[in-house]
């Protein structure tokens, strides 16, 4: 007889997880075909608790999961459950998560003084202070409104722990975060191109340049690609947060490294040298640096270009070094005696400023003033 019965039925099992077909609703219970001799029963108490999308999943007729509670009540009958069944499969899908290292998309359902609660199916996971993400963070040190106010959005998270025993969840929204910038890194370096302009905004400045985010990947704009005219340190003309666009200038995809410039963008001086600069003209200039072979000093216009000052051009006698008669950051007089556009040269004078041989040309451009 118990051979029949176990070929007709097969016996149900607490705690196991079994398919079945909803085959009625009655006396406020849900009666699931489990295979067995008798159907299961859903309970009222796990009814009222359901909210109106699960409970249309129980439709006559359809297939679903659900969890032995109790093989027979006080009444004989089998007691499922068919939240533990998603529960219990919820549990399998986070453990599957965390073995594949992905994240995975929740709905922020509170919030303590700890962190946040977060809501993936039928599961609550918890994600610490700790590992919220960076923008969290700060929004969260400025105001305890900001939590609130996050409540019933989704969130993308991965699983840094799980322990279905204890009713344990961690995920770190950190992690997810860092994974998703990687992954939008490596996507724009690969479209990214020679030549692009892109809008940017700088992140930050040090001594030989400044890095710059293009829609999540981060370039390098050189010193020396910053403007055309000559600048010592980046904060002389960028600021941390500034709205710019920039040029790629290269990509190296293996050291995942972008060059960039904001100069290339500007028009450049010395492509309209001749137009803008003649030779004789006279300015005021700063002198930047001395070599034993002469001195280069800035010009006092819009363009603020650099040229040398000859040793031979600084004074009327011979000296053995410029330093002997100028030193760095010395205002000075200079008259342009030489222009080169292709080798982007200028030429400069201090001894021929008042040269006899410039002086009808002086006096002309005095009378145009």
């Amino acid at each position: 007889m118990d051979f029949l019965l176990a070929e007709e039925f097969s016996l149900p099992m607490a705690g196991e997880t079994r398919k079945g077909w909803v085959v009625a609703h009655q006396n406020n219970e849900i009666l699931i075909d489990i295979g067995a001799k008798s159907e299961g029963v859903i309970p009222l108490t796990e009814l009222q608790a359901m909210n109106k999308e699960t409970r249309q999943q129980l439709t006559v007729g359809n297939e679903v999961s659900v969890y032995i509670i109790s093989t027979e009540d006080t009444q004989g009958n089998v007691v499922v459950s068919y939240v533990k069944a998603i529960e219990h499969q919820d549990w399998l899908n986070m453990e599957a998560i965390l073995a594949s290292k992905q994240a995975c998309q929740g709905k922020i359902a509170g919030h303590n003084k700890g962190g946040l609660l977060v809501q993936i199916g039928q599961l609550r996971g918890f994600v610490p202070r700790s590992h919220f993400s960076r923008e969290r963070q700060m929004a969260s040190q400025q105001s305890q409104a900001a939590l609130q106010k996050s409540v019933g959005q989704p969130i993308m998270v991965k699983v840094v722990e799980v322990d279905a025993e204890r009713n344990r969840l961690i995920l770190s929204e950190r992690d997810a975060m860092v994974e998703a910038r990687q992954d939008r890194r490596s996507r724009l370096l690969s479209e990214v191109k020679e030549g692009d302009v892109c809008p940017g905004r700088v992140i930050n400045l040090a001594n030989f340049g400044a890095f710059v985010d293009i829609g999540g990947l981060e370039g390098l704009v050189h010193l020396s690609e910053i403007s055309w005219k000559r600048i010592n340190n980046p904060h002389e003309v960028l600021k941390v947060g500034q709205e710019v666009e920039v040029q790629v200038l290269s990509v190296d995809q293996e050291k995942e490294r972008l060059a960039l410039s904001l100069k290339r963008l500007q028009p450049d001086p010395w492509t309209t040298i001749e137009d803008t600069y003649q030779v004789g003209q006279l300015f005021e200039a700063t002198i930047t640096k001395t070599a034993p072979y002469g001195a280069f000093a800035r010009l006092h216009d819009e363009y603020q270009l650099e040229g040398l000052i000859h040793i031979s051009e600084i004074a009327e006698d011979h000296i053995n070094h410029p330093r002997d008669v100028i030193k760095a950051g010395q205002v000075v007089s200079v008259r342009i005696i030489r222009i080169d556009s292709e080798q982007r040269q200028l030429g400069l004078s201090i001894k021929q400023v008042a040269s006899p041989k410039f002086v009808e040309s002086d006096l002309a451009l005095l009378s145009n003033q």
